[in-house]
């Protein structure tokens, strides 16, 4: 941590922000916190700058940190979250009026070389519910539900561990989700997996929980929690694909690209996923286009 007093201020005040005005959840603010946390250390350390006004920050400074961060073999990846959690710091200052210019304005991230997302083909999905044994006990109940209902929303794990009995609407086939910034979102679903959760919800009367609000409890009544459905995820998909990644967010990915290879509109997929802009949706577009040229590979007398 810095120890200087003056930039624990000003990182604090956008720290609440984040917090109390765009309730940002408690592992995203951690992330900002520790990115500019040691922003200001390098400061410190570096250019001898142990109180420094927010406008005395150059955008050399700011290059020099990154080039320092690419040095330690960052991954272009966290080192543009790092940029983002500087942009985001200096456009609140901007707003307060501390800062007439912020010195991000020349930064220029690195481009990320473009990844498909990992996902399960369908095959391995039907395989998974229709012929891979649960056990008949709590944990095989609980374990067939978390898939279940990862793979028919897309929701995100955290989402679905903190899932209430109350956020699952019957009589409309749907789940009301709340997801990142606290948006709230409406996904419909089937009726047979509103029926399996009904048959779990019944089952649940039996055990004494403690945590009865919530949807997913183990056999010892307790909220289930992120490690407990990562386990189950890993385990039953290996039973069904090769996939290299084997997590919850895979059957998210597996959601939206199932759903965009059968015809999805892709505002709608986005809006099932409750991502806030399309940019973040187009990914399974390039999955759809793999597929396609696969198919004329196959097909086409000329390919």
């Amino acid at each position: 941590m810095a120890s200087f007093e003056f930039n624990l201020v000003v990182v604090n005040h956008f720290l609440d922000y984040l917090k109390f005005e765009k309730r940002y959840s408690q592992h995203t603010i951690i992330a900002y916190e520790e990115d500019l946390h040691q922003f200001f250390t390098y400061l410190q350390e570096q250019f001898g700058m142990q109180e420094p006004a927010l406008k005395e920050i150059a955008p050399s400074f700011i290059r020099s940190w990154l080039a320092s961060l690419k040095e330690a073999k960052n991954t272009a990846k966290t080192i543009n979250r790092k940029i983002s959690s500087l942009k985001s710091f200096f456009k609140y200052h901007l707003r307060t009026g501390e800062l007439e210019q912020s010195p991000m304005a020349t930064i220029v991230s690195p481009k990320i070389p473009k990844r498909l997302p990992v996902y399960v083909e369908q095959k391995d999905t039907n395989t998974l519910f229709q012929h891979v044994e649960f056990p008949d006990t709590w944990a095989g109940k609980t374990d067939r539900l978390i898939l279940a209902i990862l793979y028919n929303t897309g929701m995100r794990r955290s989402e679905l561990v903190n899932l209430k009995e109350s956020q699952v609407n019957v009589a409309a086939n749907n789940i009301k989700v709340l997801g990142k910034g606290n948006k709230e979102r409406v996904i419909p679903v089937s009726a047979a997996l509103i029926k399996e959760i009904n048959e779990y919800i019944t089952a649940k009367q039996a055990i004494e929980a403690p945590n009865r609000i919530y949807l997913l409890i183990n056999e010892k009544g307790k909220q289930v929690n992120a490690p407990y459905v990562y386990n189950a995820v890993k385990a039953y998909l290996s039973l069904v694909t090769t996939v290299d990644k084997k997590s919850p967010h895979v059957l998210r990915h597996t959601f939206a690209t199932h759903l965009t290879n059968n015809g999805a509109d892709l505002n709608a997929v986005k809006e099932l996923l409750g991502h806030s802009s399309l940019a973040a949706t187009q990914i399974y577009t390039h999955n759809t286009i793999e597929k396609l040229k696969d198919i004329y590979k196959k097909a086409h007398p000329k390919a």
